[in-house]
């Protein structure tokens, strides 16, 4: 591999009969975008050549054997299979998810070897890519089994930053597993998030309540009073900025959430729906609490519009821009935590 201090993404290219090789080829069209990193895609030629045919896309792609033989200023692609894999844009089948596994383990490998310096990945299908080797409800859980840490899942666009307490799992499930260890532990990752892969000194968090009206004083739940409450209080007294709980109604419809760096919804639809409302199509996906960074852009795998040439790279292009803003922010934190003057 030729020696260069551009930023390796590797991407992982998501289910083969959606949108996501669609938004890769698009983001890279613009040939400025070499000069801020290099891609190196995981998946095949043949399968990448159908889709630029269909969309009449004529992007360069240069296929490599293995990451050790990138070439800076082109679009790399690593040949993770060599048979022919069945395409049926616009169907989830078993063989689409079969493949985007594939694409998704080999990038997830290199990432651990730091052959690649952060991940991008394109949407899958949570349904058609179960299989043995993928028990997972979404990439965070995958991506959290295979990288050291704890993750926490980060909607975000501009300064609008929001991350789950609880991420994907039922609704009826949701109270039980709101617990003090589990808002202190996502706070911990939120506030160390923020500072080390935003640059925020002194971030202000802020945390919604679990039930309507955070429980009305016990009228419509205890859980705010009894657990939300008083945890926030005792960690405040470490220090954090930490303030809630806000009803998530009115946060949100009062602007409230503009006076905050990072905001913690108590479960998937209740941080997620306000965000898509404020910001789909313009948003990122961030993997926080990890080893290593990963990010993706908002929406799914867009199987009603895949093949037409009509999806949009803008969250896609953003997600690359959130990966590379964050892996310098981690670069400048380390070598300001190291440097530190010692006396002698």
């Amino acid at each position: 591999m030729e020696k260069s201090n551009k930023i390796i993404v590797g991407i992982s290219i998501g289910d083969i009969n959606g949108i996501g090789i669609e938004v890769i080829l698009k983001t890279f069209k613009d040939k400025r975008m070499f000069d801020f990193c290099t891609p190196v895609l995981f998946g095949a030629a043949k399968v990448i050549s159908y889709h630029k045919k269909a969309l009449n896309l004529t992007n360069n792609v240069y296929g490599i054997p293995s990451t050790k033989q990138i070439i800076h200023g082109k679009m790399n692609l690593v040949t993770v299979w060599r048979e022919e894999a069945p395409i049926s844009i616009g169907i989830p089948t078993k063989q689409s998810g079969k493949y985007a596994l594939k694409s998704l383990s080999v990038a997830v490998d290199s990432l651990k070897k730091g052959e690649i310096d952060t991940l991008l990945t394109a949407p899958i299908n949570k349904e058609n890519i179960q299989s043995d080797s993928f028990n997972f409800p979404g990439h965070t859980e995958y991506l959290e089994e295979h990288l050291d840490g704890k993750s926490l899942m980060i909607l975000m666009a501009d300064q609008l930053r929001i991350g789950l307490i609880t991420g994907h799992i039922p609704i009826s499930k949701v109270a039980e597993s709101i617990t003090p260890e589990i808002i202190k532990q996502k706070v911990a990752t939120m506030h160390q998030s923020l500072t080390v892969d935003f640059g925020i000194n002194k971030p202000k968090i802020a945390v919604l309540g679990l039930n309507p009206h955070c429980g009305d004083k016990g009228v419509i739940g205890k859980e705010d009073d009894e657990i939300i409450r008083p945890t926030i209080a005792e960690i405040k007294k470490t220090g954090k900025l930490v303030f809630g709980p806000y009803a998530a109604d009115g946060f949100f419809g009062s602007k409230t959430y503009k006076q905050f760096d990072g905001i913690l919804a108590m479960y998937h639809d209740q941080g997620l729906a306000p965000f898509k409302a404020l910001s789909f199509g313009n948003g990122v996906n961030y993997t926080a609490g990890l080893s290593k960074i990963r990010t993706s852009p908002d929406h799914g795998t867009g199987f009603d519009i895949a093949g037409k040439g009509i999806a949009n790279s803008t969250s896609f292009k953003e997600a690359l821009f959130t990966s590379l803003q964050i892996f310098k922010h981690r670069i400048e934190y380390k070598n300001l935590t190291q440097n530190t003057l010692q006396i002698k």
